[in-house]
């Protein structure tokens, strides 16, 4: 959040699983209006490796913009960087 905080990303890479705060809840704090960082608007792109049915849906009511499954196929990322970094916020 810090960084985010200070510092203008195109993209955030969320992973699911933290220690402290999980991708929900740290999904949850940037988009908030009392949030701190740049720009709440970031795309954010959960990685996870929960595959299972309904998940996708679940980042996404989260305030995710995409969702990739672990372990991470290196030219699915290539995708999803190049199309989320671009976009106009």
């Amino acid at each position: 959040m810090k960084a985010l905080a200070t510092k203008p990303y195109d993209l955030v890479l969320m992973d699911i699983q933290m220690p402290e705060m999980d991708g929900f809840e740290a999904t949850g704090v940037i988009r908030s209006e009392d949030s701190h960082v740049l720009n709440p608007n970031i795309p954010i792109v959960a990685l996870t490796a929960h595959a299972m049915e309904g998940y996708r849906e679940k980042c996404v009511q989260a305030g995710m913009n995409d969702y990739l499954t672990k372990p991470i196929n290196p030219g699915q990322l290539s995708e999803k960087v190049a199309e989320w970094a671009g976009r106009e916020r």
